[in-house]
């Protein structure tokens, strides 16, 4: 199924709607606290000195790429369902819990009342254009008009097969490491997926459990798209590795910073792993990005039983049926922010 004009110009609207929102936040913190102490914040270091609590995450920021990429594919292909779905169900669970986290202690501390206000109509703005992207992609769709358009399609066998290797591994991982920090510190769950005053996070993004736990369900579900070839697989795919790729790019740069690699065998066992993930996060999102950036290649339809091929002379203009059309008679049918927990050394966030 494809997409009918007026869905794909309401989509545009809406993706354009949530682009600018974040676009917003992000102009807001680069002023406030500096953009060099922005991005030390969203790669957790230490040494991160900015002059306002930053509002937005690296998520934040991938969702701003996401929604101006989906704004002009909505616009130029017709077969963009899936992606307005995906981008719907990823800023609903993202900006879901600030509806009731906003208003804790901690924020307050950390933010002002008006600025607090604000993110809490951005969050019903958000949620709100989120789920009418869903449902432009459900009501705006139609069958194509023929066996020549172009309908979705889905991953070739060996890009859907790398795809679910990368994706669900990478997931994996991220949820085992949530896991141990639920074992290692139990008195912050359930709050790590909940959220509560204590623990931390950032103004316009969910808990840190409630986080890793969307990625994982959203690299399990893509993977597993991917494998089968389904025509939502390279949407869903696309977008999940996106989200992978800052915990990898930030993971590296806390290794470059501390010099950890310089020090390896001098690690913890546990922090050796730990900087093993973040690489192994970086390459199963970029080999995920590159694996599902090309479309199958589509089978080109067959050649018309009724056409002048070498040899029989030009179609006739009425096809000469039987008079009594055998079963099956007819023409054919044409087809078709997020990354393992800071070095153990350190406490949690919020801790």
């Amino acid at each position: 199924m494809i997409l009918t004009r007026g869905a794909r110009v309401t989509g545009a609207v809406l993706s354009a709607v949530l682009a600018v929102i974040v676009a917003g936040w992000l102009i807001r913190d680069v002023q406030a606290a500096n953009f060099g102490q922005v991005w030390r914040v969203w790669a957790t270091l230490l040494d991160a000195r900015p002059t306002a609590t930053p509002a937005t995450s690296a998520t934040d920021f991938v969702l701003f790429v996401v929604y101006v990429a989906v704004a002009v594919a909505v616009l130029r292909t017709t077969a963009a369902a899936s992606a307005l779905v995906v981008t719907g169900v990823v800023t609903i669970a993202v900006r879901l819990p600030g509806l009731w986290t906003i208003d804790n202690h901690r924020m307050e501390s950390a933010y002002s009342d008006d600025l607090r206000s604000r993110a809490l109509i951005c969050s019903f703005v958000a949620l709100a254009a989120a789920a009418a992207m869903i449902i432009t992609a459900g009501a705006g769709r139609r069958p194509p008009a023929d066996s020549y358009e172009r309908t979705p399609a889905g991953p070739g066998r060996g890009a859907g097969v790398l795809s679910f290797l990368t994706l669900c591994a990478a997931g994996s991982v991220l949820m085992a490491w949530d896991i141990r920090q639920a074992v290692r510190y139990p008195e912050i769950f359930p709050d790590w997926y909940v959220g509560s005053d204590r623990v931390a996070q950032y103004l316009t993004g969910p808990p840190p459990g409630w986080a890793t736990a969307t990625l994982f369900l959203l690299c399990v579900f893509a993977g597993f798209s991917a494998v089968v070839r389904a025509p939502h697989a390279r949407p869903f795919g696309l977008v999940a590795a996106a989200l992978l790729l800052p915990g990898g790019v930030f993971g590296m740069v806390r290794i470059a910073h501390y010099d950890l690699l310089d020090h390896f065998g001098e690690l913890g066992g546990e922090l050796q792993l730990n900087l093993l993930s973040w690489i192994f996060q970086l390459l199963a999102a970029l080999t995920a990005l590159i694996a599902l950036s090309v479309p199958a290649p589509v089978r080109a339809p067959g050649p018309d039983p009724w056409g002048g091929g070498p040899g029989r002379g030009p179609a006739p203009a009425t096809p000469p049926y039987p008079a009594q059309q055998p079963p099956g008679y007819g023409y054919p049918q044409g087809g078709g922010g997020f990354g393992p927990p800071p070095p153990p050394s350190q406490p949690p966030p919020g801790w």
